[in-house]
C-alpha cells in the first residue's frame, strides 16, 4: 500500500474517533458559558448533556417564577443556597419531596458545578417531569458573577460551600468566602 493512502487512512480513522467521540458528548451547540474558560472546559468535560441547560443569567432573570431545587448535601444548602431553592438532595434524594410539585412545572436544578444535579435531573424526567432543566456551572457560576445567596434563615450570605478544597478553587469572586 502506498505510504500517501496509508497516511490519508490513518488520518481519516483518527478523525473519525474524534468526531464520534464529540458526536457522544452531545455538545449543545447553544451551551451557556462560565467567566472563567477553565472552569466551563471542565465543566463541560464532566457532564452528559442528558438534562437541558439554562444559564445563570437566564436563570436570574425567571428565578421568582419557577421551581429551584439543589441538589447538594444538607450541609451545603444550609451554608448558602439559591433565592427560594428548595433542598432535593443527592445521595438522599426522595421523590416524596417533591410529591407537591406538578409533573408540568418548570424547574431548575443545581448543585456545586452541575454534575449532581444532571443526575437529579435525569431522575426527575424519567419520573415524568417533562420541564427539568440543570444550571451549568451551578452555584459556583452564580456566585462568581456576584449573585446573591441565602443562609438557612432566608438572609443574605457571602459564604459559599465549596465541596471539598479542590473544587472549591472554582470559587472565583473573592467577595465570598469558602467553606467545606
Amino acid at each position: 500500500m502506498p505510504l500517501f493512502r496509508m497516511l490519508f487512512l490513518v488520518n481519516l480513522a483518527l478523525l473519525g474517533a474524534v468526531l464520534q467521540g464529540c458526536a457522544q458528548k452531545n455538545v449543545p451547540m447553544d451551551k451557556p458559558t462560565c467567566v472563567n474558560p477553565e472552569f466551563d472546559k471542565t465543566i463541560a468535560g464532566m457532564l452528559n448533556f442528558s438534562t437541558p441547560l439554562i444559564g445563570v443569567d437566564a436563570l436570574k432573570k425567571i428565578q421568582d417564577e419557577i421551581i429551584i431545587f439543589d441538589a447538594r448535601k444538607r450541609e451545603e444548602f444550609e451554608v448558602s443556597h439559591l433565592k427560594g431553592a428548595r433542598y432535593i438532595g443527592y445521595d438522599d434524594f426522595d421523590e416524596v419531596r417533591i410529591a407537591d410539585v406538578p409533573k408540568d412545572a418548570k424547574i431548575v436544578v443545581y448543585c456545586s458545578i452541575g454534575y449532581r444535579s444532571e443526575k437529579i435531573g435525569n431522575k426527575l424526567q424519567k419520573l415524568g417531569y417533562s420541564e427539568v432543566y440543570n444550571l451549568y456551572g451551578s452555584l459556583f457560576e452564580w456566585v462568581n458573577r456576584g449573585f446573591e445567596v441565602y443562609d438557612s434563615g432566608g438572609k443574605p450570605v457571602k459564604k459559599v460551600h465549596g465541596y471539598n478544597e479542590k473544587w472549591s478553587k472554582w470559587v472565583d469572586n473573592p467577595a465570598y468566602e469558602k467553606v467545606w
